[in-house]
């Protein structure tokens, strides 16, 4: 008898799954349910469509015409409800009425955005960045001239920034009482040195304040202030698409958690992607890496496992890469330091050149790099790697711009 694979989700983990599961199992029956209508796209790069760098076909994960059905996966535009499991399989319910069943699971439905508790979410003119839909919605008002209200400056809003300056719009971000822009991936010295960028670029970066709802027009009342716009775009985070797993008995926390072979608590079930809390390879934790190159290698790694090879996944490297309207930011593994471990910090104000290591006895565990995109490769070795630095720690510790030297020369030592 064919094993009967579903996988719910058509994001990168997803879609890289199903390639997988027809390399290993060529007499597999697979069907992939994407949430969404249409082909399966990438999130990032509703970005380049907002800015028009490339139109909605670009952003289509697989360019070649019929791609799944040449594979032989059944693709479904539909909406998972609920999830029934057995030791030795189970049963999807879909939005239509219809019921898949399947011998493996893979559950790779990502997150969907977190709306702020605030009255007037839900009004016209009121959007998130998150699908194509909503880029659609954003396209639909960037016109020069046009007030744009962004509520969040953490990563997503971030990305969505880079598509709206230069489009004309009056943009103006509003980090709340945190105080502070893309506090969960940078120090406040490299966020004040972002936030100079961001205002040099003509954005209003707001940091005190508290938003207390939206009115009609919209408008956006905060309880120092009130702002009138064209359009207001929520980007204040995401939370895990999990609702349909209620009563399968799968544990979560933060996430689905899974093991080192992408396996739930519950058999035949596993979890990959934004939705799977999996390894930190840093510290060994189980976390969830909102991540697209740590999803495409959960899918990979899930779908050998289950096809019945025994493939353990190391765990994934926290890595954030962020193009803030043109100056770039990287943050890697343990950003802030480890607990007895030492930091060295170098600040160039004037060039907008900020770079971080942190280090624990003599191995680099993370980094901030600000506008030094050549050395992303080599932290990323050194952090990943691992490998003792040597008499190369205490050269970084005096120039951490010779990480490039540092990483070659224990290359070829």
């Amino acid at each position: 008898m064919a094993m009967k694979y579903v996988v719910i989700g058509a994001g990168p983990a997803g879609v890289r799954a199903v390639e997988a599961l027809r390399e290993h199992d060529p007499d597999g029956l697979i069907t992939l349910v994407s949430g969404e209508p249409g082909e399966p796209y990438a999130r990032m790069a509703i970005p380049y469509i907002l800015n028009g760098s490339i139109d909605e076909a670009g952003a289509l994960q697989r360019k070649t015409p019929l791609h799944y059905e040449t594979l032989g996966i059944r693709y479904l535009n539909r909406k998972a409800l609920r999830v029934q499991a057995r030791p030795t399989g189970g049963t999807v319910e879909l939005d239509d009425g219809s019921t898949l069943d399947y011998d493996r699971l893979l559950v790779a439905t990502g997150s969907s955005p977190s709306l702020p508790p605030i009255p007037g979410t839900d009004l016209p003119g009121v959007v998130t960045c998150w699908t194509l839909e909503d880029a659609r919605a954003i396209a639909d008002k960037l016109k020069p001239g046009a007030r744009v209200v962004m509520i969040g400056a953490g990563f997503v809003a971030g990305v969505c920034m880079k598509a709206l300056v230069g489009t004309g719009v009056k943009l103006s971000v509003i980090a709340g009482r945190a105080g502070q822009i893309l506090r969960t991936m940078m120090t406040p010295v490299g966020s004040r040195m972002l936030q100079r960028w961001l205002e040099g670029k003509g954005v209003e970066v707001i940091t005190s304040g508290r938003t207390e709802r939206i009115e009609p027009g919209p408008r956006l009342v905060m309880d120092t202030r009130t702002i009138d716009a064209d359009l207001i775009i929520l980007a204040t985070g995401v939370h895990p698409n999990i609702a349909f797993l209620e009563g399968t008995g799968a544990k979560i926390d933060q996430g689905i958690v899974i093991d080192d072979r992408m396996r739930t608590t519950v058999p035949c079930v596993y979890a990959a992607g934004d939705v799977a809390q999996g390894r930190d390879f840093s510290t060994g934790e189980w976390v969830v890496h909102a991540l697209q190159p740590t999803a495409t290698e959960h899918g990979r790694i899930a779908a050998l496992n289950m096809v019945g090879k025994d493939v353990p996944y190391r765990g994934s490297l926290s890595m954030n890469v962020l193009d803030t309207v043109g100056l770039i930011s990287h943050t890697f593994g343990e950003w802030k330091g480890r607990e007895g471990g030492e930091v060295v910090e170098l600040t160039d104000e004037a060039r907008n050149l900020y770079t971080r290591l942190c280090f624990h006895g003599d191995r680099l565990v993370g980094a901030i790099t600000i506008g030094q995109p050549r050395h992303v490769g080599a932290l990323r070795g050194l952090i990943h790697s691992g490998r003792a630095l040597g008499e190369w720690k205490a050269e970084l510790m005096k120039n951490p711009h010779k990480v490039m030297e540092a990483f070659v020369g224990l290359t070829h030592a």
